[in-house]
């Protein structure tokens, strides 16, 4: 890998978002966002992201890997995390990788959360396609599992010796404050389909390909991907989320579409 291939910077009107540009080796002709998920989901899908953005770089395409405001090396607490303002910097990091990678064409990709919002920014962003990895529909379900998973993380013999008091964990998730706005808006949030190409790919253990229907019947497709993933699987909370299919279905699509 050349020495110049990744390149961290900031960016935004107040340069306070973080951005890892991975460059091709010659001009691009599109450009791929990764969109990030949110919380413990950000922190184990870090490595497969960077692995994912280092193949498509070599396939040609301009990466741009970002973080939105309050999370990773951006401006902000895990608190301040506002679903609105992660939609808008969405947005901004579309406009950022137009303009550096010299594209009009950009493709964007999510797993869970990341997916999500980049539906959700799929018009404002105009965005040529979206690749949504397991992305959260229906957000009451999603925080009700959140906080499922904090009140037995809680309890968690194997990794406290004694319960944690309620104060401990308050206004938690998995490690990561949260705000009450926030969780506001993810308990009101629904998802509809994108008004672009929508490629969904399920990974899903009980996957069901009609519960994707709305996102993705008229304007795009449905892939099984398969072992599952242990989203949800308290035991294997600290242990990355690794895909290698998911880094196969989403290059060998891409490359399909060059």
């Amino acid at each position: 890998m050349r020495p110049d291939a990744e390149l961290p910077f900031f960016f935004g009107t107040d340069s306070d978002l973080f951005g890892m540009y991975h460059a091709p080796e010659r001009p691009a002709r599109r450009g791929v966002l990764m969109c990030a998920p949110l919380g413990q989901d950000l922190i184990r899908c870090h490595r497969l992201y960077r692995q994912l953005a280092q193949a498509l770089a070599a396939q040609g395409l301009a990466v741009l890997r970002f973080d939105y405001h309050g999370t990773g090396d951006s401006a902000g607490g895990s608190a301040d995390v506002d679903w609105e303002r992660c939609v808008s910097d969405t947005v901004v990091a579309a406009a950022e990788l137009r303009a550096r990678a010299r594209v009009d064409r950009v493709v964007a990709f999510g797993a869970r959360l990341g997916g999500s919002l980049a539906m959700c920014a799929a018009e404002q962003a105009r965005f040529g396609e979206v690749i949504a990895w397991d992305p959260v529909l229906e957000g009451d379900d999603y925080v009700s599992a959140l906080d499922a998973m904090q009140a037995a993380l809680r309890e968690d013999a194997g990794r406290f010796t004694r319960p944690r008091s309620h104060a401990d964990i308050a206004e938690q998730w998995l490690g990561f404050d949260v705000g009450e706005r926030l969780r506001e808006q993810l308990s009101a949030l629904s998802v509809g389909a994108a008004d672009v190409p929508t490629l969904v790919l399920d990974s899903t253990a009980d996957a069901q390909p009609s519960r994707w229907d709305r996102i993705a019947s008229s304007h795009g497709a449905i892939a099984a991907i398969s072992p599952p993933t242990p989203w949800n699987d308290l035991r294997r909370l600290e242990t990355a989320i690794l895909s290698q299919p998911v880094i196969q279905a989403v290059s060998g699509h891409l490359r399909e579409g060059a």
